[in-house]
């Protein structure tokens, strides 16, 4: 029987995205992803908690992610969680999560918080993220057109 690993986060770029090349020449690219909940104690007193997550993009959607995103920007990055230990320089066991992304959405445009139809994915699809530098607009979804009462089948 198989199993499911899925995460799915959304949340501000917290680092630039850094990108380096393993030694067969593959593109890696990492970035920080920080998500936020707000909720109040039974005291009434209002709380916010903030979680980090390390993302890791492969190979052309490494390359897509190292482009488009940069620190500050919101994004929805949808993958699996990877666990590992190593031995840190002052000989301790580290424990580390990461996400590896499958596909990451590029939610605003850089500088502006206007929504954007940006997305990225392992399976080789270009970005749609239009943004004034010029990215491709190639493959943009289109927006669905309004559906009235009266159009409804049922």
């Amino acid at each position: 029987m198989s199993g499911l690993n899925k995460i799915m986060v959304i949340g501000n770029v917290g680092t630039d995205p850094e990108m380096r090349y393993t030694p067969s020449g593959s593109p890696v690219t990492s970035f920080r992803l920080a998500t936020s909940r707000r909720y109040s104690t039974q005291d009434g007193e209002r709380r916010e908690e903030t979680e980090w997550f390390t993302i890791v993009a492969w190979s052309q959607l490494a390359e897509q992610v190292n482009q488009y995103l940069s620190k500050g920007r919101r994004a929805y990055v949808e993958g699996r969680l990877h666990s590992h230990s190593y031995q840190g320089n002052d000989g301790q066991m580290r424990f580390r999560n990461e996400i590896i992304a499958e596909r990451v959405l590029f939610l605003d445009r850089a500088g502006s918080g206007e929504p954007q139809p940006g997305e990225a994915s392992q399976s080789g699809e270009a970005p749609s993220a239009a943004s004034d530098a010029g990215a491709p607009a190639a493959g943009e979804p289109q927006a669905p057109e309004p559906t009235s009462a009266d159009d409804l089948p049922f």
